[in-house]
């Protein structure tokens, strides 16, 4: 198990949707390459950077709830102060339009949901 996991880390998550006129496959080559890279040199202080692309084949549907997303993202950081940090950087000018103009090669800013949340693990059996 890595060693960030026995720590008590701060997690966001976020709920990102493609561009309508890119493929799953050009999504995920595009993150990985371009996004990933670039938000990690921004912001030194993530833990952890985890990209989660959706598979919808075999997946549990509801006949009432559409999946509107189609990757969710997971960042860790040390604590709630490297989080502070981290959102204030991205409330720098240059900051903030150098990650607009690179998510508006891929995704559909409109739709992009991020929030915090704390993270429980079962123990193990």
């Amino acid at each position: 198990m890595p060693a960030f996991w026995r720590l008590k880390m701060y997690k966001c998550i976020a709920l990102l949707k493609k561009r309508a006129d890119l493929s799953r496959d050009q999504l995920i080559d595009y993150y990985e390459n371009n996004h990933a890279p670039l938000i990690k040199s921004l912001f030194p202080g993530i833990k952890e950077y985890r990209r989660n692309f959706l598979d919808l084949e075999g997946a549990f549907l509801s006949q009432t709830a559409s999946i509107d997303f189609d990757v969710v993202t997971e960042i860790w950081f040390e604590d709630r102060a490297a989080y502070d940090v981290f959102i204030a950087e991205n409330r720098k000018p240059d900051v903030a339009r150098r990650i607009a103009e690179d998510e508006l090669n891929v995704f559909d800013r409109n739709a992009t949901r991020m929030f915090v949340v704390e993270e429980k693990s079962s123990p193990k059996t």
